[in-house]
């Protein structure tokens, strides 16, 4: 009797636990995401802006990569939830992306962007 007591106090702590033991991050406000929102139309802008301002030609593709970068983290953290997920289904999205930033650097310097 003392072992089923001892059992029913173990499984009604564990179930304690798992219902009342879970602290998830809240998500974003409808105003944050409406800030995202702004800012990310201001990127959009700043692309368009620089694609056409002739001085920035020479460093044209750094900036959009840069730009380009920070509105996927906005996107991906944001609109995708990824900011409140764990560790590992970050890396699912920044390990790749730090990936493509890699290859796109190697075939630049590969294609003589940068002599």
């Amino acid at each position: 009797m003392a072992s089923e007591m001892a059992h029913g106090a173990e499984a009604g702590g564990l179930e304690t636990a798992m219902t009342h033991g879970s602290h998830e991050e809240p998500h974003a406000s409808s105003r944050t995401y409406i800030a995202i929102a702004l800012v990310l139309g201001v990127l959009t802008a700043l692309e368009v802006m620089v694609f056409y301002v002739e001085a920035l030609s020479p460093v044209l593709v750094p900036i959009l990569l840069v730009l380009s970068t920070a509105k996927f983290v906005l996107v991906v953290g944001f609109f995708m939830h990824l900011k409140y997920d764990t560790h590992i289904l970050r890396g699912l999205f920044f390990g790749p992306l730090a990936i493509a930033v890699a290859i796109i650097v190697a075939m630049m310097a590969l294609y003589g962007y940068f002599l």
